[in-house]
């Protein structure tokens, strides 16, 4: 099985002395994922090379929003550290956020740009991460098996903006550490079996690991693919397998060991936070997988697996290469093979995104199946170019899957003209090298020149169809997915309209309901409910929800709540109010500038008398249906009338009630053309009240009839529910008579029982003169801790306007800490009048135990390094042994 290549010393492409096959395969691949990945955006008019804007879904909504607050965290602007952020939702748990967004060493970059240039920054990182992951390819396969060093860089570019990469990775930029994981936990693996490298190994395991865990578990089960089969074909005998195994396991264990402290806060605020819901998995058609084969197919919920026609090619070629050895052309084409079935069968697929199943996109390890692609190919051109024999079979496969994929919706007309370009390039590319290999020419001007040509084939049919492909990507995500304005002139007003009137942590300064992104207070700063993250916990979702907020993301993306209550609550002061985005198409042209309404409001921490809870009815779920009812459970006073309503539909009859999961009585929307007036929703409201509309179930607007400067409440809802309308102000009450709401539903909607709430503003006013006078007279917040300053002789509990998250540990004057105490979800410190101050420390859960794992791991790290210095001290003195080489590696190859 040993095939020996003899090298060519006329080759037509020589290197300097200085730069090797690697290095140079490396450089080439990041120079050409560069050129083509930007070449496709401004084929798109993307951002920033035209005015489409990339910042869809979660790109703009959580990514450029944490790396702008990271951005103020590093220039010291923000509110909080790593263990709070003080800005979202109303106090949270930042390490897990860090560790599951930003803890990339190419976060770090945002640094060195200006903060109104946060999004050309995540795009500059997006391009280096891609860039990056196609050298490592690159590297990689030089390291399995010498070959043509462009060749390398070609299929490092495949893999670099593979399917998977342009279509999902780029917009979920933390997600591209897992693609420059893969090739390097391979190279890791690589170094077990020869027992090379072991320090520098566990380091990378660490750093892929707290780069981003999640795709670093794939990547870690991919790679440990590779080594298997490695191990299988290298023929190594039991015991120098077994040894090998060993010393990768022990490499990963150590790696992850070091990464622990990040990884085990992420693990346990998943614990922490809201559960979502979860879709069953349907395996994707026959059709749908393999058009997602083919050049320009995009779709949201298949796997996409493009690698290019040349790595398919190869790959298809690879069983049929009579110069690739019998054992290689098996292991590699089953390997492949099952990893395209794992991803088909429900319990490998959970397995494969460690056993939870994903919110969104099913299939997030494709990328591990585009680099096994990439490998086969490689090692089908490594021995050298494929032949007719392998050629033609190969051609047969790509028109049948062609066939096959024809069949499916995903299939556009662009990608028959795409593929048509690829394949010419690639069988030309492919049979010219071929002839250029063991040619008697060899070195010749003639067989220069066709190898050049083959060179300037495959590189430029790869380049092409990678650049449309990407191209053809971005702006399908536009049809699809939510988009959002990068920063301009609408943010900067925010921002600073923000600055004028921030004044924390005396008050919040809420961004205000008119959101521009989910994540807001990040953005453009202020310190509000909004809050966006994979790690919302399960407290504040349940306790907003109670109270009248509104989500989205089935319950991970909190909203503003523009509600007088709740400011006072959670001391908001000032709070910004925009005019609706007008990048949004379903909201008016920009009209009116950004202001700023204050409010009086009590401290941060205020003392309330003790309460006595039922022990089955503690904290969040104390609460009752009623947000207005809520609301007051934490004021502490009856603040709300809750009338009884009459509600009628557009004809003027009761409307139904509903029978599916959202309680209350169904409004339709008005059939187009018809006479019918408005549905409305009528009660009987004190004189001058402030009138509140409660519709979590309910989609379009409403306003007070006959109300000159009543408030237009927009809601937005759907059902099945993955999202839910916030409480809205609508206006004062008449001083006679009732209060009338016109309701404009965009479809059919649920009202609540209890939808309308009229607020005693002076009552309401008197409550705060109260909270004020006995609550802390002096509170400083930096980053975990709080400390307040509280009038002698309190007596009953000081309540922290912060939601009482894991981790809350506080006490009173110089008690010992103790974990906080709950009240209705907020932070809770007993008090017995003795003392004057109050401290609360967080401590993220998982921190500990990981610091521990991460401390142990170390050490056996330092002992390793230690072992392995002794061990090759002793061996200087000995006379040297000739090593088992695995036979697989015993080869050589022309440039």
């Amino acid at each position: 099985m040993n095939l020996t290549i003899q090298h060519d010393r006329r080759a037509w492409l020589r290197l300097p002395r200085p730069i090797g096959p690697r290095q140079a395969g490396a450089l080439l691949a990041a120079v050409l994922t560069t050129v083509a990945f930007c070449a496709a955006d401004a084929v798109a008019r993307s951002y920033p090379f035209g005015p489409r804007t990339r910042s869809v879904n979660d790109l703009g909504n959580q990514y450029v929003p944490f790396h702008a607050h990271l951005w103020d965290l590093l220039h010291g602007r923000g509110d909080g550290g790593l263990l709070v952020n003080w800005q979202s939702g109303y106090g949270s748990s930042f390490l897990p956020d860090l560790g599951t967004y930003l803890s990339s060493p190419f976060a770090l970059l945002v640094a060195v740009f200006p903060r109104d240039e946060i999004d050309l920054a995540v795009y500059v990182i997006t391009v280096l991460k891609t860039a990056c992951a196609g050298a490592a390819m690159a590297w990689l396969l030089l390291t399995l098996r010498p070959g043509r060093w462009w060749a390398a860089a070609l299929l490092g570019t495949s893999y670099a903006l593979c399917g998977w990469s342009v279509a999902s990775a780029v917009y979920n930029p933390m997600w591209l550490d897992g693609l420059i994981a893969l090739p390097l936990l391979c190279l890791v693996g690589e170094w077990a079996l020869n027992g090379r490298h072991r320090v520098l190994g566990v380091l990378i395991v660490a750093l892929a690991w707290t780069a981003n865990f999640y795709t670093a578990y794939m990547a870690t089960l991919g790679a440990g693919l590779v080594l298997l089969l490695r191990l299988l074909l290298a023929g190594l005998p039991r015991r120098q397998g077994l040894g090998a195994a060993g010393r990768a396991v022990l490499t990963v264990a150590l790696g992850m060991g070091l990464a622990a402290p990040l990884v085990m806060a992420v693990y346990f605020g998943t614990k922490h936070a809201s559960p979502g819901t979860y879709g069953h998995f349907v395996p994707v058609a026959a059709r749908d997988l393999l058009a997602r084969l083919l050049p320009t197919t995009y779709s949201f919920g298949t796997p996409a697996v493009y690698v290019g026609v040349t790595a398919l090619l190869l790959a298809l070629a690879l069983p049929f290469h009579r110069a690739v050895p019998g054992r290689v052309r098996v292991g590699w084409t089953l390997l492949v093979a099952a990893m395209v079935l794992s991803m088909q069968w429900a319990p490998t697929q959970l397995a494969w995104h460690a056993f939870t199943e994903p919110q969104g996109s099913s299939y997030r390890q494709a990328f591990v199946l585009c680099a096994l692609l990439v490998i086969a190919a490689w090692h089908s051109l490594s021995y050298g170019a494929p032949d007719w024999r392998a050629l033609a079979p190969a051609g047969v496969l790509l028109a049948l899957i062609t066939a096959v994929a024809s069949r499916s919706v995903l299939v556009r007309s662009t990608t028959w003209w795409v593929l048509l370009f690829a394949v010419v390039g690639a069988l030309g590319g492919l049979a010219l090298l071929g002839r250029t290999d063991g040619g008697r020419r060899a070195g010749s001007r003639r067989h220069n020149a066709l190898a050049g040509l083959a060179v300037v084939l495959l590189l430029g049919a790869q380049f092409g169809e990678a650049a449309a492909t990407s191209a053809e990507a971005t702006r399908q995500r536009l049809q699809h997915l939510d988009d959002y304005a990068p920063w301009g002139a609408r943010q900067q007003q925010q921002a600073e309209a923000i600055a004028r009137a921030d004044g924390w942590p005396r008050y919040r300064t809420d961004p205000g309901r008119e959101q521009t992104v989910a994540n807001d207070p990040m953005l453009v700063g202020g310190q509000g409910a909004q809050y966006y993250s994979s790690l919302t916990s399960d407290v504040l979702n349940r306790m907003l929800t109670a109270i009248g907020g509104g989500w989205t993301s089935r319950g991970r993306s909190l909203q503003s709540l523009d509600n007088a209550v709740t400011d006072v609550v959670f001391s908001v002061g000032a709070r910004v109010h925009s005019p609706p985005d007008p990048h949004q198409w379903w909201n008016p042209p920009n009209a009116g500038p950004v202001t700023v309404s204050h409010q009086d409001v009590p401290p941060l921490v205020t003392v309330r008398p003790s309460v006595t809870l039922d022990p089955a009815r503690t904290g969040v779920s104390a609460f009752g249906p009623s947000p207005y009812r809520n609301q007051e459970m934490l004021l502490g006073t009856r603040v709300y009338t809750v009338p009884a309503l009459t509600v009628r539909t557009g004809d003027g009859k009761p409307p139904a009630r509903s029978h599916d999961d959202r309680p209350g009585l169904v409004i339709d929307r008005p059939a187009a053309g018809s006479a019918a007036q408005k549905p409305t929703i009528t009660a009987q409201c004190p004189a001058r009240s402030e009138v509140y509309l409660w519709a979590p179930y309910y989609s379009g607007t409403a306003r007070l009839a006959g109300a000159s400067q009543g408030t237009i409440g927009r809601f937005t809802s759907d059902h099945p529910v993955n999202k839910i309308a916030a409480m809205q102000p609508l206006g004062e009450a008449p001083a006679s008579g009732p209060v009338r709401i016109e309701l404009s539903p965009d479809w059919t909607s649920v009202v609540p029982d209890s939808a309308v709430g009229c607020l005693d503003t002076a009552r309401l006013r008197t409550t705060v003169e109260g909270l004020k006078a006995t609550g802390a007279t002096e509170v400083t917040v930096s980053d975990g801790t709080v400390r307040a300053e509280i009038p002698a002789g309190s007596k009953g509990i000081a309540v922290v306007a912060a939601p009482r998250i894991a981790g809350w540990r506080c006490a009173a004057g110089d008690a010992p800490a103790t974990p906080a105490g709950d009240y209705h979800g907020l932070i809770a410190v007993p008090l017995d009048g003795s003392s004057t101050s109050l401290t609360c420390a967080f401590h993220p859960p998982g921190l500990r135990l990981g610091t521990a794992v991460g401390a142990t791991s170390l050490l056996a790290l330092i002992l390793l390094g230690v072992l392995t210095a002794v061990r090759r001290r002793r061996a200087t003195g000995r006379p040297a042994t000739p090593t088992t080489t695995p036979p697989l590696e015993r080869t050589t190859h022309a440039l």
